[in-house]
């Protein structure tokens, strides 16, 4: 069983080398790969040094068409998904989400943070099916991306697919992971308005789909 990790990052140099150091870590992960969305910073560079493949997308067009350039290159049948900016991930939660997939217990799990932060604990635990960390069966991905899905909708679009083909998920919890949240990195106002259009593109992804049901 052959796995790939894709990790979608845009300006993520403070945070990407310990996300691909921990992925190094765990043996089952056999190709680490870094999409890079317009990436403005040194996140390329810093991929590069660390042992990861690097995909340099010059525009920045969005998590959902990083995943995709990612998973055309990927030789993986289990793809492991993880955002750049994660803090205290260990080789051991990367082995707790994808052993229940290489088991054949389930088809994906997800990760979920627990312990690391209040904030992003608490969104988490409201919905979990807007995690980013996940491990699943490649034909998951392969499926969603044969319709348009763009932006932050990938995640919303993952969990209407197995809901729709009653497949079998797992929640995995992350303790004392977290990451380091848009008003952090970008300042008040500036991540503010990032994090509204993240729920825009979300919200949008989710009525298509919805619609898409009748």
């Amino acid at each position: 069983m052959y796995i790939s990790a894709i990790i979608p990052a845009y300006n993520e140099e403070k945070t990407i080398s310990a996300v691909i150091k921990t992925l190094k870590k765990v043996k089952d992960v056999q190709e680490i790969i870094v999409v890079s969305d317009g990436s403005e910073d040194n996140t390329v560079g810093i991929a590069k040094e660390c042992g990861a493949m690097v995909i340099n997308c010059k525009e920045n067009k969005g998590k959902a068409e990083a995943i995709r350039e990612g998973l055309k290159v990927a030789k993986g049948d289990i793809i492991v998904l993880l955002d750049a900016d994660l803090v205290g991930l260990s080789p051991e939660h990367v082995n707790k989400m994808i052993k229940p997939v290489i088991d054949n217990e389930v088809e994906m799990t997800i990760g979920i943070f627990d312990s690391g932060r209040f904030s992003t604990d608490l969104a988490q635990k409201i919905a979990p099916h807007l995690s980013g960390q996940r491990a699943l069966k490649r034909y998951i991905l392969d499926d969603i991306f044969s319709t348009e899905i763009t932006g932050y909708g990938i995640e919303i679009a993952m969990t209407e697919f197995i809901e729709q083909k009653n497949i079998k998920v797992m929640e995995v919890l992350l303790e004392e992971v977290t990451h380091i949240m848009k008003e952090e990195k970008l300042g008040l106002a500036k991540g503010f308005c990032l994090r509204m259009k993240m729920y825009w593109q979300i919200l949008r992804v989710y009525g298509r789909l919805r619609l898409a049901k009748r």
